[in-house]
């Protein structure tokens, strides 16, 4: 497996003049609440976002203030139920992938379809698969990732820094145990809006 990682990078001027206003109006509203955004170039037009901790609905509103800002070019998934009118256009817009939960069968291959319709695109997904307290995470995310040899970013809101970003990526080897040894090594100093809400990193037995 391989880590790519940076040494203190640098945080994004949050007034750049040469930006769409969108992206400066993104970056500005995070500046504005004491956020700092990391990020370093992508290794590769398409791969997996991780996200954790996720203890808080305003981690949605943080990341899509950050997607924007960056220019990231970030797509999640919802359930299906969510992308009606009227907000069913926003959501395409802001990257949204309407997903059936309920049909167990052709997940992962659903979602790396939607690779292929795509020049770049980066999934964002909760591994956790809730705000609440839970004893493993959802396993599609690493299917996903092993199938389609896409390379995973480590992305995180860390409220104890104010900090939100991506600067590490892993290519995923297959093997659960090393893998997931390195993602919790990763992520062990990151803190979610409630931590007593973060989840185990790990997938069930």
């Amino acid at each position: 497996m391989r880590i790519v990682t940076t040494e203190s990078p640098p945080p994004l001027l949050l007034y750049d003049q040469s930006l769409p206003l969108a992206r400066r109006c993104a970056r500005g509203t995070l500046g504005l609440f004491g956020w700092r955004c990391v990020t370093v170039p992508l290794p590769a037009p398409k791969g997996i976002l991780i996200l954790y901790p996720h203890t808080s609905n305003w981690d949605f509103v943080i990341g899509l203030l950050y997607k924007i800002g960056t220019g990231l070019p970030a797509w999640w998934v919802g359930k299906h139920t969510l992308f009606r009118w009227p907000m069913r256009r926003l959501f395409v817009k802001w990257g949204g992938i309407p997903i059936r939960r309920d049909q167990r069968s052709g997940y992962v291959e659903a979602l790396l379809a939607e690779f292929v319709k795509h020049d770049r695109m980066w999934l964002a997904v909760t591994p956790e698969g809730t705000r609440s307290r839970t004893a493993y995470w959802k396993s599609g995310f690493y299917r996903i990732a092993v199938a389609g040899k896409l390379p995973v970013a480590l992305a995180y809101i860390d409220y104890a820094t104010r900090a939100v970003g991506i600067d590490t990526f892993l290519t995923l080897t297959g093997d659960v145990e090393l893998d997931f040894a390195r993602i919790r090594e990763f992520y062990k100093d990151k803190h979610g809006r409630r931590p007593e809400n973060a989840g185990d990193i790990r997938l069930r037995e």
